[in-house]
């Protein structure tokens, strides 16, 4: 039973994931209108934390900022961020700062209890929309780099053709479109373990362990 730390200022929301989820073999540890208070919680906290939902914009100490600091201070803590902004700006920071996944609340309650399941799997989660952004944003900064004469990224990026397999680059591209790695599964029929797999040599090739940084390369 995972355990589950809310942080939403809308109090209406925070009871409504608090009966889903509880219906749904987890446990609600606590619920926080604010950064402050999400911390607040855990400091006083008997029992470890799983994974914790958290908003963006709130008032007091807001998402971003708690994100930062949890990671620090909860750093086996996986953060869902369940926002209805999706822009540029909170979609790097909150990747950049540590989320495990990002969703927007409108996702509905089959998908935001996968994407617990998911993320607690080691599985980084992006809402669609949010992939499409953060896909924009890369092409953006790539076509800015080669407009302003810094194109060459060849000592910064990894080369995806050497020593990667025919299956591990059709896998590399079926996590650019954004599948998990039961879809993916699905797609190539073999078994999900097998992919797991094939994204562990991935990650070793690579250098690279995130998902969602990894993803972020591949697009370059």
């Amino acid at each position: 039973m995972y355990k589950v730390l809310l942080v939403d200022d809308e109090k209406l929301l925070l009871d409504s994931l608090e009966i889903i989820l509880s219906l749904n073999n987890m446990e609600v540890i606590g619920k926080a209108n604010d950064g402050k208070a999400a911390i607040k919680i855990l400091e006083n906290l008997k029992v470890d934390c799983d994974i914790a939902l958290v908003d963006l914009n709130m008032k007091g100490m807001g998402g971003i900022e708690l994100i930062k600091v949890m990671k620090e201070k909860y750093p086996k803590i996986k953060i869902l961020v369940l926002t209805t902004f999706y822009d540029d700006k909170n979609i790097t920071e909150a990747i950049a700062g540590g989320a495990d996944g990002y969703l927007l609340k409108d996702s509905g309650k089959d998908v935001i209890l996968g994407a617990v399941t998911q993320i607690m799997g080691g599985i980084t989660v992006l809402d669609q929309k949010v992939m499409v952004r953060l896909t924009a944003l890369m092409n953006n900064n790539l076509n800015n780099n080669l407009s302003n004469g810094s194109g060459d990224t060849r000592n910064t990026s990894y080369d995806f053709s050497i020593d990667m397999t025919e299956r591990e680059k059709e896998i590399c591209s079926l996590m650019v479109e954004g599948l998990t790695n039961r879809q993916i599964a699905e797609r190539l029929y073999i078994s999900e373990g097998t992919v797991k797999n094939y994204i562990s040599n991935i990650y070793d090739k690579t250098g690279i362990h995130d998902r969602v940084k990894l993803i972020v390369e591949l697009k370059k």
